[in-house]
C-alpha cells in the first residue's frame, strides 16, 4: 500500500487543502504538448482553485502563457463571507 501519512495527518487536522505539485503539472502538460504542440494555442484556460495566489496551476500557466500561445487565462476562487472585509 502506498504511503499516505500526509493524507492521514490532514484528515486528523482537518487540513484538506492539497495542491498539485509543479513537477506533476509539468509532466502532464508535457504529455499534452508531445501529443499536439499547439494544443493550447488560441485557447482560454479556466482554473477553478481554492486560492489563485497559491495555485501551482495558475503560476504554471501564467509562466507559460506566451510560450503556449494562450488566448486567455482565468483563475477563479470562492471567498466565504466570513473572510471578506466588513463594509
Amino acid at each position: 500500500m502506498a504511503d499516505n501519512k500526509g493524507l492521514s495527518a490532514a484528515k486528523r487536522g482537518k487540513n484538506d487543502a492539497f495542491y498539485t505539485s509543479w513537477v506533476d503539472i509539468e509532466r502532464e502538460m508535457n504529455a499534452y504538448l508531445e501529443y499536439d504542440p499547439d494544443v493550447f494555442r488560441g485557447k482560454t484556460v479556466l482554473l477553478p482553485c481554492d486560492d489563485p495566489e497559491w495555485s501551482n496551476f495558475t503560476k504554471f500557466f501564467a509562466l507559460h502563457f506566451v510560450e503556449y500561445g494562450l488566448k486567455k487565462l482565468i483563475s477563479t476562487s470562492y471567498a466565504h463571507d466570513d473572510n471578506m472585509p466588513a463594509g
